[in-house]
């Protein structure tokens, strides 16, 4: 019997969610957003206001991909609730790594030996997460970002896409790596860092 999943969020990221829920077996029954929408491409029912949603009796997945929108709709549910994680099949993923709920590993991406992801975390297409990495809640590594081993990245921190981040380094949270970037260094709280070698260039305090 599949599992029942109604997801939270139906546009942009969360397509991506529902694609790989289908590819892994789940029976999508619906959708909550602020709004019905009226382009439905995948033909699903719209459950009602995620404002209004406390409990359900089916698993959730929260498919948004602001870190802190889903860090904050995941504060407002009841902690009985139950949530799904969204491995799509191509993705590689080893028996040794930890993977918590509601996270969303994409299509060919890596999570290697004894690395750690933690609740809410989006590992996006093709992104590597080499061994003993710990992603920490609400993060998300963006396409095609490669993080070499023992790398930490804070909760709600933003890796962009093709970002490289040296081994044993360490992001601290509330940080913007821009795409593209070759980060050698630590990162303290709240920074927007960018460019090769990366260069703080604002601090989001």
């Amino acid at each position: 019997m599949k599992k029942k999943l109604e997801i939270i969020g139906y546009s942009g990221h969360s397509y991506v969610c529902i694609e790989t829920a289908i590819r892994s077996g789940f029976e999508m029954i619906g959708y909550y957003d602020l709004e019905h929408k009226s382009h439905n491409p995948y033909n699903i029912n719209y459950l009602g206001s995620e404002k209004l949603l406390t409990t359900s009796e089916n698993l959730l997945f929260i498919g948004i991909g602001d870190n802190f929108l889903r860090q904050k709709i995941y504060q407002q549910l009841n902690s009985s609730n139950k949530f799904a994680s969204l491995i799509h099949p191509s993705a590689t993923i080893s028996d040794t790594a930890i993977i918590s709920e509601n996270v969303l590993i994409s299509a060919s991406a890596i999570v290697n030996a004894q690395s750690n992801i933690d609740f809410g975390c989006i590992i996006n297409t093709g992104a590597i997460i080499e061994h003993e990495c710990h992603i920490y809640s609400f993060a998300h590594v963006a396409p095609g970002a490669v993080l070499a081993g023992n790398v930490k990245v804070g909760e709600r921190s933003f890796i962009g896409a093709n970002a490289t981040i040296k081994q044993g380094t360490v992001i601290g949270n509330d940080v913007i790596v821009g795409a593209g970037s070759v980060i050698l260094n630590d990162i303290p709280n709240n920074s927007v860092v960018v460019g090769n070698p990366g260069k703080i260039i604002k601090k989001n305090i």
